[in-house]
């Protein structure tokens, strides 16, 4: 029996449907304003798009990761980057897992209205893949915690209403990993500061931001977890992390080749389809190839995911290869698709601009085959 049910695909094809009808029509909209409006998030939420695996007391409808996989799947496969993995699989989590119960009902239950648009600050300036590194401090003063300290490369920064901050609670720690905590600040909170939308190269529907924080006083019951697990507790979720990348990166190379092959076999030069041409025809086949083999060792790292398999060698293989395979189809495909393909009115030019960072956010590539390597005892 196959990873995904009759149930399953119902609800793909529902989604599939809000998709095409409420989220397409507006990309272009959105890259140009590089912001996604409130109301969409609300729609989403009003639909059970917006964290589906919650639990039904606080809003959600309890699901497994497979529902998630498909929101993530179809999003790509649709060319909409708006952040909505990363608040649904990547961020909430933290919240489902590390919260306590007064918590829980705090925040979760806007996560699933979006009515809550999540963002989790831990890259800085001067430590992006050691997060121990990091320089941002929170400092105990009586019931308060002090946050100081400089974020960047936050995705949803600027449109957030809760973010979760790593942070260093014991600046002297040793090793310094003991010394990291997870706060969650809320937008408005004195001292929190919304600096600037960053300028990226691609995915300018979802906001980027760099975040300040100048004495920024959050209550003690702000704190996720235990003071000095917030670095375990980041661990504890880039399996699902970087299993979500995955499939983004997937979804986003299916959708490239189905356009690219479209376009081939309508573009006449010299006389006959591009497709025809034997060396484009053989790089056709040679993505698809890579395409198919990508989605089949996906489904199977999905479905030892959702049955709480450690798949930490096999996702860290799947975010690097499929990443890297995505950007080769990205390549390809625009090669295919000659001058026109340089030009903005084809989707592939954003896809392509929107590609590279696949291989880069939630573990580069060489951070992945690091894992690999060191799992493997070398």
């Amino acid at each position: 029996m196959g990873l995904y049910t009759e149930e399953h695909q119902i609800f793909r094809r529902t989604f599939k449907k809000f998709v095409k009808n409420e989220l397409v029509p507006h990309i272009d909209e959105w890259e140009e304003k590089k912001e996604v409006p409130r109301d969409v998030w609300r729609k989403l939420g009003e639909q059970g798009y917006l964290c589906p695996w919650v639990d039904e007391k606080y809003g959600g409808a309890g699901a497994g990761f497979e529902y998630s996989a498909i929101i993530n799947y179809e999003l790509a496969r649709a060319g909409v980057s708006m952040g909505v993995g990363l608040h649904n699989d990547i961020i909430a989590p933290y919240i489902g897992s590390y919260a306590t119960e007064e918590q829980k009902e705090k925040w979760l239950p806007g996560c699933t209205t979006g009515d809550i648009v999540l963002a989790l600050a831990m890259t800085e300036p001067n430590a992006g893949s050691d997060l121990q590194a990091i320089k941002a401090t929170a400092i105990k003063e009586g019931n308060e915690y002090v946050i100081n300290g400089q974020k960047t490369f936050i995705s949803n920064g600027i449109s957030a209403d809760v973010v979760i901050v790593l942070c260093k609670t014991d600046p002297h720690a040793e090793p310094a990993h003991k010394g990291i905590s997870l706060l969650v600040v809320e937008d408005g909170t004195p001292g929190f500061i919304k600096s600037r939308k960053l300028d990226k190269l691609g995915l300018h529907s979802q906001d980027t931001a760099e975040l300040f924080f100048d004495n920024c006083r959050v209550p003690a019951d702000n704190l996720l977890g235990w003071e000095g697990t917030g670095f375990s507790c980041v661990m504890g979720k880039l399996q699902q992390e970087r299993l979500v990348s995955a499939v983004g990166s997937q979804g986003l190379a299916e959708r490239m080749l189905e356009d690219a092959i479209e376009y081939a076999k309508s573009r006449k030069s010299f006389g006959r389809p591009v497709s025809k041409f034997q060396h484009n025809s053989f790089k056709i086949a040679e993505m698809a190839t890579e395409i198919e083999m990508g989605s089949v060792f996906l489904e199977k790292l999905i479905a030892d995911h959702v049955e709480g398999k450690d798949i930490v060698s096999g996702v860290s293989m799947a975010k690097w290869w499929i990443g890297e395979m995505a950007n080769r189809v990205a390549y390809n495909c625009m090669q295919l698709y000659g001058g026109y393909g340089y030009m903005e009115e084809y989707p592939i030019a954003r896809h392509y601009r929107d590609v590279r960072c696949h291989t880069i956010y939630a573990g580069t590539t060489e951070i992945m085959k690091l894992i690999i390597s060191r799992r493997l005892g070398l």
